[in-house]
């Protein structure tokens, strides 16, 4: 295979609902019908290694995307695989000196050990509903429902998760829809409900509105 084919081969693949959901919520949104458009042929890049998302969404709690990113590079400097014995074998001494909390530390080498032990059903979350994934993640140390929807978004690709807590969906919908006034879950409920069963692309674009560095 020449290397323009390898790198075809290896380009990340656009989720199969995407373009019909795409289409659909600018039909039904005005919003959506501004904001979709601007990110011409950008969209939603799955991380396919399951013990991966789940570890960088615990690096990104309660931080900026921007933060987040630069908190990751630097946890790939000590762990470049990225994979449980890799973190195990780190430890939390070095896992701290790249700038992760304490409590970020001891979450992420309780994820290692669950992945370690095979205490989690991997083989299994392909076919599991949204909230039978989600009640397993929480039992997770330092996994609330935040980190586990952004799993169902980046790594099972779901279409239709709504992410209630993540401060990035308020403050999109803040500004594109109540000219930046504070809004209250029944707001986003509300205007979401115009978005089913594409809700996991809406929050893309509105992610995308804050900051057009593809996620």
């Amino acid at each position: 295979m020449d290397k323009s084919l390898n790198d075809l081969a290896n380009m990340p693949q656009l989720p199969e609902y995407w373009e019909m959901a795409k289409n659909e919520l600018m039909k039904r949104d005005r919003i959506m019908r501004k904001l979709i458009p601007q990110f011409g042929d950008l969209y939603l890049i799955g991380h396919n290694d399951s013990f991966t998302t789940l570890t960088r969404s615990i690096v990104a709690q309660q931080i900026s995307g921007k933060s987040a990113n630069l908190l990751w590079q630097k946890f790939l400097e000590i762990c470049p695989k990225a994979t449980p014995m890799q973190v195990i074998k780190a430890g939390a001494e070095k896992l701290v000196a790249c700038g992760l909390s304490r409590r970020k530390t001891e979450y992420i080498l309780d994820l290692a050990e669950h992945f370690k032990e095979k205490r989690v059903h991997v083989d299994q979350w392909d076919e599991m509903t949204d909230e039978d994934v989600i009640s397993e993640l929480m039992q997770i140390r330092g996994i609330g429902r935040w980190t586990a929807e952004m799993f169902l978004i980046f790594n099972l690709l779901r279409p239709n998760i709504l992410p209630l807590d993540d401060p990035s969906l308020l403050k999109g919908i803040s500004l594109n829809y109540f000219s930046g006034e504070p809004v209250s879950r029944s707001d986003i409920r509300e205007v979401a409900a115009n978005w089913e069963p594409w809700r996991t692309v809406a929050t893309w674009y509105l992610w995308r509105s804050l900051d057009p560095v593809v996620l």
